[in-house]
């Protein structure tokens, strides 16, 4: 078929040629190939061959007929031919080599040109995410500014009250007084500051009779209040001090009264006064009883129900420790939980005993036909058969050794002397405190100076009697602190105190300890907490907390900030926006004025109390899920657009359920130039860092030589008044975002790490969240507690060389926190990670957060740190059991938690095993 076709063609291919000459040339192209094939193959042996020929037979005519020259050698017919092809193909291989270098050369230039144009490339990527991150960021914040319809907020600026005086009408009664009708609001704005004027008792006659320790001590408080001004004019509340009188010199009543509507600033009806009585006695003089107080209110620790206006009149706590702070190194601490007794009681009714004969014929009069059922025959027999019948140890005494307590008329008086009720009280669980037998009388200075002395040395109150009213009781939850009894249940007193478990004598005990601390323990926390009473009521906020003014010390940058591979260098991980999201603080005061109206029993019911207005908190609420895509997404990035994603759009966005945030680098540092500026370089390129706060510890300043790293953040260098560690947690003006990263100026951490530390701890800011781990251990010899830095599948502490923490507790540190354990760090230039760790677990009932299977840091090249001495350690055995003695009892706690299995990952000596081998 084929040479068919090819004859109807006329013999011609497709190529227009005869098909024998194309096939001819085929040959032709083939045969040479071959030959060529052959030649390239087999020249070389046979040149070869030849070659050791020629030497041979050179050889055998050196030997014959003597030495030849290459050229006699190659006139010789045979091989001539072969050494021209010799030369030939020794040119021809150097110009082969010379031309496969040129091409080597050729090719290795070509390679790096690939490789700057895959970097090129990536770059472009790079920037390519980095400008679509900064229009994500622009287009969020547009939509955010145009659809924002809530002013934002700030400290706002202070407004004084008016001169002139609102007229409002008088109460039929000024027994009916409570604040809508008898306190003028007008005087006190809700930014007024609460201005508080209080009158000086000496420029009245009753004032020479007060008892001269609560004077002085009302008068040394007064001085250091943050709310008092000699400006009475612009004050909201006035205050004059009445009590506690001496006798026999105690005013009458009506010189009293006389005196009181003379104050230059009564205005006729004494609206926004307050008039303190305070006792250190067991009987407080209840003069007021009998005294026409218009719509002034009255703080003091006795009141009848006639004469209480709940809402508007303070029941106080009798003031013990008029002059100074009680030391809390002798508190009994608060466990173990059960002590000798289960419960004790000391007490003698004496019904001839009498305060005022005056004011009894007044109550009688008045209350008359209303005598109130009296159980105190059932409580004294119940109570005697829980004794006797010995099931536990109980003690109980009806009649006093000595001399009792003078009392109130119906009220169990208080036997012996206070040293020795508090020794008995050390030895109790509970206290029995049994309210008056009138039930017209809300509250006596006894059974007040009863619930101090329990509270102060850790006996839980158990209060027979449900009508009476406890100091503060409008916003103190005494149900957290104490066992509140009706008296018709005393046969059923012990069966209650014996069901409850350790665990919630522990808390209430704890939470004892918290009020006395923060309510009754000082001069100082009585006259605030009065104060505070006022101002939550009217609902003005607290004055905000102090923040300490950082003092730069100006210092050169400009030195180009390097890379460390190790350190800075993620591979194509990307961790997030840098140096495309411009500085962003934290919102500050954006709940100043809802915390007096939302969180009134949170904020007196837990630590620190509700005497400071702080910037932000880690408590504060989260919103669901929903709200930041249906109205309420100011300052959210969520992952994703809300849709989620993969590592592409995690890395994009910080997500969570907090709005977006940046954190503040706060590195202490004395005298270690170059180890500082090799730290800061590690930190150039870190996504979501809004500045570093260099606390420069030294008295000697910095080199003036010395270039410091350009980061991309700013650096602040803070100048320290002394030499100290807890300088690491003054909270600074200049620390402008709620996270904090405390770092050590020789700690090597990673971004990735950083990044994730940081992502761990928005979703647990009430937690410190860091990398080296600790542990607290008993040490069973010595009954008491060590430090310890082994390997452990249990964690309790988190150091603070290297952890993220909310600024918050940086307040708590530096302003609340007992002066004695800052004093410690700074006598043994030790200890302040511990103290931290003790103040946030104390707050919480939380432990820290490990992340990473860091367990230490090495510094090459550093200066031998503190911890390597032989007394370190020591130290930190003596700062436990000293914390522990301060806060009465050991707040951390362990965890087994590290967002993975503790030490997964972690190399470990032979001699150590892992919590968990495969997970």
């Amino acid at each position: 078929m084929t040479g068919y076709t090819m004859l109807r063609n006329g013999g011609v291919g497709n190529g227009g040629q005869p098909w024998m000459l194309r096939w001819s040339s085929r040959i032709r192209l083939t045969w040479l190939s071959f030959t060529l094939f052959i030649i390239l193959v087999f020249f070389p042996l046979i040149a070869h061959y030849y070659l050791t020929t020629i030497d041979d037979a050179d050889d055998a005519g050196k030997r014959i007929f003597g030495p030849r020259t290459g050229n006699e050698l190659c006139e010789v017919k045979h091989v001539q031919d072969l050494c021209r092809i010799r030369e030939s193909v020794s040119e021809e291989l150097l110009q082969l080599e010379a031309k496969r270098q040129e091409l080597n050369s050729e090719i290795a230039k070509l390679n790096l040109k690939i490789e700057a144009c895959k970097k090129s490339i990536e770059n472009a990527k790079q920037d390519l995410l980095q400008l679509k991150n900064v229009i994500s960021q622009t287009e969020h914040s547009y939509k955010e500014l145009m659809a924002q319809n809530q002013p934002k907020l700030s400290l706002p600026i202070r407004l004084l009250p008016d001169k002139d005086e609102t007229n409002f009408p008088l109460p039929k009664s000024n027994r009916n007084c409570r604040l809508h009708n008898c306190f003028d609001y007008s005087r006190c704005p809700l930014t007024s500051g609460f201005p508080v004027y209080v009158y000086n008792s000496d420029q009245f006659s009753f004032g020479n009779s007060l008892d001269p320790l609560i004077k002085q001590a009302f008068e040394s408080t007064v001085r250091t209040n943050v709310y008092v001004t000699e400006n009475a004019n612009i004050a909201c509340i006035y205050i004059i001090l009445v009590g506690e009188m001496q006798e026999p010199v105690t005013p009458k009543p009506t010189e009293i009264e006389q005196q009181l509507h003379t104050l230059p600033y009564w205005r006729t009806d004494g609206h926004n006064h307050l008039i303190i009585n305070l006792s250190r006695k067991s009987e407080t003089q209840n003069f007021l009883y009998n005294i026409s107080t218009g719509r002034a209110m009255i703080a003091q620790s006795t009141f009848y129900d006639v004469q209480y206006r709940p809402g508007f009149d303070i029941v106080v706590s009798p003031l013990v420790h008029a002059m100074s702070e009680p030391n809390f190194l002798e508190i009994p601490p608060q466990v173990p939980v059960k002590r000798k007794y289960l419960f004790s009681f000391q007490g003698e009714k004496v019904e001839s005993l009498r305060s005022s004969l005056q004011e009894v014929r007044s109550f009688e009069e008045e209350m008359e036909g209303n005598a109130p059922a009296d159980y105190d025959d059932r409580i004294i027999a119940t109570l005697k058969a829980v004794q006797d019948s010995k099931l536990d140890f109980v003690l109980v005494e009806f009649t006093c050794k000595n001399q009792p307590k003078p009392s109130l008329p119906t009220e169990w008086a208080l036997c012996g002397e206070r040293e020795d009720r508090l020794e008995l009280l050390k030895l109790s669980t509970f206290a029995l405190i049994i309210t008056p037998g009138d039930t017209h009388l809300v509250i006596s200075s006894g059974c007040a100076m009863r619930l101090f002395e329990a509270l102060e040395v850790g006996a839980i109150p158990v209060i027979l009697g449900e009508q009476v009213h406890l100091p503060y009781h409008n916003v103190i939850r005494w149900n957290e602190a104490a066992l509140i009894i009706p008296k018709p249940r005393i046969t059923e007193v012990h069966f209650l105190l014996r069901s409850i478990s350790d665990n919630d004598l522990l808390a209430m005990r704890r939470q004892g300890r918290f009020l006395w601390e923060t309510y009754f323990s000082t001069s100082d926390s009585v006259f605030s907490t009065v104060l505070a009473i006022i101002r939550t009521r009217i609902q003005i906020p607290a004055v905000p907390i102090r923040e300490e003014t950082a003092v730069e010390i100006p210092h050169r940058s400009g030195k180009a900030a390097g890379t460390d591979p190790n350190m800075a260098d993620n591979g194509d991980l990307d961790l997030g926006p840098v140096e495309t999201e411009p500085p962003y603080s934290s919102p500050k005061y954006l709940r100043n004025f809802t915390l007096t109206a939302m969180d009134i029993y949170r904020n007196w019911n837990a630590a620190p109390g509700p005497f400071h207005l702080f910037p932000h908190t880690p408590f504060d609420p989260v919103l669901p899920s929903e709200a930041k895509f249906l109205g309420s997404g100011t300052g959210f990035r969520p992952i994703g657009g809300g849709a989620g994603g993969s590592g592409k759009e995690f890395q994009a966005a910080l997500g969570g359920n907090v709005p977006r945030e940046q954190f503040t680098v706060v590195m202490l540092t004395y005298e270690r130039e170059e180890v500082l500026m090799n730290s800061l370089e590690r930190l150039n390129g870190l996504p979501y860092l809004n500045k570093v706060v260099v606390v420069w510890n030294s008295p000697k300043l910095p080199s003036e030589d010395l270039l410091w790293p350009d980061i991309g953040v700013p650096i602040v260098v803070v100048r320290t008044e002394k030499n100290s560690l807890n300088n690491r947690f003054l909270p600074w003006d200049e620390i402008e975002t709620e996270a904090i990263l405390s770092i050590d100026d020789d700690a090597h951490l990673r971004h990735d790490e950083i990044m994730f530390g940081f992502r761990v701890w928005r979703e647990a800011r009430d937690r410190i969240v860091g990398f080296p781990g600790r542990y607290h251990a008993w040490d069973i010899p010595h009954q008491s507690w060590l430090y310890n830095s082994n390997y452990s599948c249990e964690l309790s502490m988190v150091l603070t060389g290297a952890a993220f923490f909310h600024k918050y507790y940086a307040y708590l540190y530096s302003y609340v926190m007992p002066q004695a354990i800052r004093d410690m760090v700074d006598e043994y230039i030790n200890c302040e990670d511990i103290a931290m760790n003790f103040l946030v677990s104390h707050i919480t009932r939380k432990p820290p957060i490990k992340v990473t299977s860091r367990w230490t840091f090495r510094c090459p090249g550093c200066p031998q740190a503190l911890s390597h001495d032989d007394s370190h350690f020591h130290e930190r055995h003596k700062c436990i059991n000293f914390f522990v003695k301060v806060y009465g009892y050991m707040p951390l706690l362990y965890t087994q938690f590290r967002v993975d299995s503790v030490l997964f990952k972690t190399r470990l000596p032979h001699d150590k095993t892992k919590c968990f081998k495969f997970i």
